[in-house]
């Protein structure tokens, strides 16, 4: 190409690059995640969107009394005033809401929050509008390179393998009725009613829940419910109270106490099925049982890498969000408590962990819903930062391998776990998950270890989608199975 062409065709992208709009921004910080944007657009503005406006309509204009495209402008303009007065409005409002993202230092989370009814292009003078906006906190990115953390370490015994191999195996348990009373590890089918001041405010009837030390609500949790079920019968009814957490999804209820009454429908036992090589090809096409024992270390080892993570990443955020005393809008707490529930699903599912472990923990974020997501915020934040100073980005082969992790362990394809991803709108969730990752990874890296024993968690706690205090959310994705089903199978 000569450099006369290249002149020309620099004269030619100057000549489409559209004119700027002379703008008065002020903005405000009614705190550290939100700004409050006040923009005026100049008369000058107005009128030039005006007369392009007007002068785009002339040639197809339908005027009564005259041939399209020949009536007079001032005809056009007085017939099309409303008309064109709403286009030029969204038209100005997109574009100078284009140009303030470019020029404002803020890195905006959330779509603005503006009014339009309250947005008119006046006959004279300049265009006001407002909107609110939430913003990342500004910060100075605290040293993250060098950093002393304790990693967990295990190396597996022949225990620990026969252990998770019943909790497998449980998985495809047939639960058969028992006759007489029940003890720990048992099933037992539930009606379950809550009541505040004798009112009832929440009930599910026909629940099978396992008889362990813990069994855990939305919004709470019951300490010694062994003790309370152990002996129980068919038709015995056992009563209990606990304290909603303060994040409650029934407000009127947060921090107050309510009572559970049990009612026994029936009690049953769980009976492992045997490792006969149909029963080793269903569950996973293993050719022996040494395969299926290789599978089950495979399954330990990376559930102790997602612990290695876990534990990383709460020392990495601790010290790094030590000085991240921002305050943080409840608005924009409530929407994120939702989001960080997903992502922890998603990265137990990744990591191999059972339902019943999956509800668990849910349930444990739910409680501390307020305090867990302002921590992640924070953290998601400096991470963030992080990423963008060090160029990490999620790529295609990344999603690919999340979602085959994540479909591993639910049993279904890649392709439908990908569809449920997509269809209820995590894939940016997904992403986060795995930026941070890398960030994470990139963090450790520069770390210095110590290394200390680990002890894998008790398998004390049982998890039910139910909210004592009534008021129930939406529940994570892709979906669990076998608690709302009669249970053919249990779960360990």
């Amino acid at each position: 190409m000569s450099t006369d062409e290249a002149t020309a065709e620099d004269a030619v992208a100057v000549e489409e690059a559209p004119e700027k709009l002379n703008l008065e921004v002020e903005v405000t910080s009614p705190s550290a995640c939100e700004r409050h944007v006040t923009v005026t657009i100049s008369r000058e503005d107005i009128d030039r969107y005006l007369d392009d406006a007007y002068g785009e309509m002339m040639a197809s204009a339908s005027v009564p009394g005259f041939r399209i495209g020949r009536a007079p402008r001032k005809l056009v303009e007085n017939r099309f005033k409303t008309e064109v007065g709403d286009q030029i409005k969204g038209s100005l409002l997109m574009d100078s809401l284009g140009q303030i993202s470019e020029e404002q230092e803020f890195t905006a989370i959330s779509e603005p929050e503006l009014n339009l009814d309250a947005v008119e292009v006046p006959d004279e003078g300049p265009m006001t509008f407002e909107f609110d906006i939430e913003v990342r906190p500004e910060f100075d990115l605290p040293k993250w390179k060098g950093l002393k953390i304790v990693r967990p370490m295990r190396e597996f015994t022949d225990e620990d393998i026969e252990r998770q191999k019943v909790q497998m195996l449980a998985r495809y348990g047939k639960l058969a009725p028992h006759d007489g009373p029940a003890s720990e590890g048992d099933h037992v089918t539930l009606d379950i009613v809550a009541r505040h001041d004798g009112e009832q405010v929440a009930k599910v009837e026909d629940r099978v829940v396992r008889v362990l030390p813990t069994l855990s609500f939305r919004d709470t949790k019951l300490e010694g419910f062994d003790k309370l079920m152990t002996g129980a019968k068919e038709g015995d009814k056992k009563t209990a109270k606990v304290t909603l957490g303060g994040d409650a999804p029934n407000e009127a209820l947060r921090s107050k106490e309510v009572e559970l009454e049990f009612t026994v429908l029936e009690v049953k036992k769980i009976k492992l099925p045997e490792l006969t090589e149909d029963f080793l090809a269903e569950i996973g096409n293993f050719e022996s049982e040494e395969k299926f024992v290789e599978a089950i270390r495979a399954n330990l080892e990376r559930q102790l890498e997602y612990e290695q993570q876990q534990r990383s990443r709460a020392q990495i955020t601790a010290e790094l969000t030590k000085q991240a005393d921002w305050e943080l809008p409840p608005a924009l707490l409530k929407r994120q408590s939702v989001r960080e529930v997903e992502r922890a699903t998603m990265e137990l599912r990744r990591a191999g962990f059972g339902e019943a472990e999956i509800r668990a923990r849910e349930n444990m974020l739910r409680q501390n819903s307020a305090k867990s997501t302002a921590g992640a915020l924070k953290e998601h934040f400096i991470l963030e930062r992080i990423a963008e100073e060090e160029n990490i980005e999620a790529e295609q082969g990344d999603f690919d391998k999340e979602i085959f992790l994540i479909a591993m362990q639910s049993g279904e394809s890649p392709r439908r776990v990908r569809a449920q991803i997509e269809k209820r709108g995590l894939m940016d969730v997904l992403q986060n998950q795995i930026v941070e990752r890398k960030v994470l990874e990139k963090v450790q890296e520069e770390a210095k270890f110590t290394d200390e024993p680990f002890e894998p968690a008790k398998d004390d706690t049982e998890a039910i989608h139910m909210a004592a205090g009534g008021g129930e959310g939406v529940a994570s994705i892709p979906d669990a199975t076998g608690e709302d089903e009669e249970q053919g199978e249990a779960e360990a």
